[in-house]
């Protein structure tokens, strides 16, 4: 989610909220989603949505690439800046 400008449009994405989700390691639960700021119910229903697409899944798993694509999409959708911090081994 580096691109900060719509696709349609040279115009930039005016991001409502900022998100951080961080690789925990290999223990479940996996992921911490950490809001950085924007509006508290906006992220604790995206929160919510990422909870139930990683919860149990590590970045070494084959869903997981799938599930990131669907949680950036939803991110975006939502106008959340999204950041992953998936450690060392970054995907």
């Amino acid at each position: 989610m580096s691109d900060t400008y719509a696709s349609e449009s040279d115009e930039p994405i005016e991001w409502v909220a900022a998100v951080t989700i961080v690789y925990l390691g290999p223990v479940a639960p996996h992921w911490e989603i950490r809001g950085d700021h924007g509006d508290t119910q906006l992220i604790d229903d995206f929160r919510a949505r990422v909870n139930a697409r990683l919860m149990l899944l590590p970045p070494h798993d084959p869903q997981f690439k799938r599930n990131r694509e669907r949680v950036e999409r939803d991110a975006e959708r939502e106008l959340i800046e999204l950041f992953w911090d998936l450690g060392d081994d970054e995907r």
